[in-house]
């Protein structure tokens, strides 16, 4: 032992070792621990241009999904509300001078052929006349043939001498006028009988029976309006109101789909007018579509109409891949570097396939299909092709 010179006991150094050993022991052991996570950190990753930092790099970069597009045919829809009314709607009145309904033998939903009796009208008093027209052409042709038999019995006798040539004239004459009388009497029964085949109310042409509105004894005259509504052959039509711009892409034959309102089913048919005008207050204009006759078709019906106005060559992307902005639609495109290009579109049909791209693509780009949102011009990505 050592002694102080004071007379207590000095400290050895046997009492620091201990400590000074498990010193040592950590600072060892925290230099390992570093060394191993440098040699990890640091350890080479897959070989890619520019060394083992490049393939670092790469690893880090975020995997986009591109797919070049190409060009796809898309078929310009536009789409059009309007009313379904008879093609062709016949007002049915009274054609001659009316009078009292007797009965009426059709009903709205039916169809009838031309000139089909629709209603009769009491014409007991026009037949009345007709059967005295007809007894004055009776008595019209007794006298025309008894001045007949005059003229030829004068005939016989002016040669010997017994009749004078101006008997003769006089009795040809009188024979004359005998048949005029019998040909006014016969136009005036056939004026006669044409009144009263006016008095029946008939279809000006074979169609369906839209609305009536007279009944049996009903008293009607040519200022009653008119008493049916016929839809000439059953052709219906929508009248689709369409916007400036969309009329002056269609033509006259293109083909459209109808869709009564509350109904799936959907009817074809065809542009059969075109508005001349466009209504300066709303800018809109009618076009009219011609549809077959189908019982689901009721004039005065809402309707809906997809109007095919041509096809046209363009790229087609998922939605996913258009972006949207205060300046418009977007979408993003990785160059040649794999850098993240932002680029402005035009936005055209809308389709089970997707939305055409109208302007902005040529259908050769990569586009991003998703996460775009996430992006930002100029980034650098790790793309993966996607077949289209």
């Amino acid at each position: 032992m050592n002694y102080e010179p004071s007379g207590g006991f000095a400290l050895t150094d046997e009492t620091e070792q201990p400590s000074r050993r498990r010193r040592w022991i950590i600072a060892g052991v925290i230099a390992v621990l570093v060394l191993i996570a440098a040699f990890v950190m640091l350890r080479p990753g897959k070989p890619v241009p520019g060394g083992a930092a490049g393939g670092q790099q790469a690893e880090q970069l975020p995997p986009v999904t591109v797919a070049a597009p190409g060009n796809n045919v898309v078929d310009r829809t536009i789409t059009g509300t309007g009313s379904l009314a008879a093609r062709v709607d016949m007002p049915v009145g009274v054609a001659g001078e009316g009078g009292r309904v007797t009965a009426v033998l059709v009903q709205p939903g039916q169809w009838v052929g031309a000139g089909q009796v629709l209603a009769t009208v009491d014409s007991s008093v026009q037949t009345q006349t007709a059967n005295s027209l007809a007894a004055q052409i009776a008595v019209a042709r007794a006298d025309a043939k008894l001045a007949q038999a005059n003229v030829d019995r004068a005939q016989a006798l002016v040669g010997r001498g017994f009749v004078s040539k101006a008997d003769l004239e006089t009795k040809i004459a009188t024979r004359d006028a005998a048949v005029a009388r019998v040909r006014v009497a016969e136009a005036s029964l056939a004026q006669q009988r044409a009144a009263n085949s006016r008095l029946a109310i008939r279809a000006p042409a074979a169609g369906l029976v839209l609305t009536r509105s007279v009944e049996p004894g009903q008293i009607v005259s040519a200022g009653s309006g008119p008493l049916f509504r016929m839809a000439k052959g059953g052709e219906m039509e929508l009248k689709a109101e369409l916007s400036e711009g969309d009329i002056q892409s269609l033509s006259v034959g293109a083909r459209a789909q109808v869709t009564p309102v509350g109904s799936t089913q959907t009817f074809n048919g065809r542009i059969w007018q075109i508005s001349p005008v466009i209504d300066p207050q709303t800018r809109r204009g009618i076009v009219r579509i011609a549809i077959p006759y189908d019982k689901a078709l009721r004039p005065g019906g809402f309707a809906t109409a997809s109007i095919y106005g041509g096809a046209s060559t363009s790229p087609v992307l998922p939605n996913s891949a258009i972006q949207t902005d205060a300046n418009g639609n977007y979408v993003y495109i990785v160059g040649k570097d794999d850098k993240v290009e932002r680029r402005a579109i035009k936005t055209g049909e809308v389709s089970d396939r997707g939305v055409s791209v109208v302007s902005g693509l040529n259908g050769n780009e990569r586009v991003v299909l998703s996460a775009g949102a996430f992006l930002s011009p100029g980034q650098k990505v790790k793309p993966i092709l996607r077949k289209p």
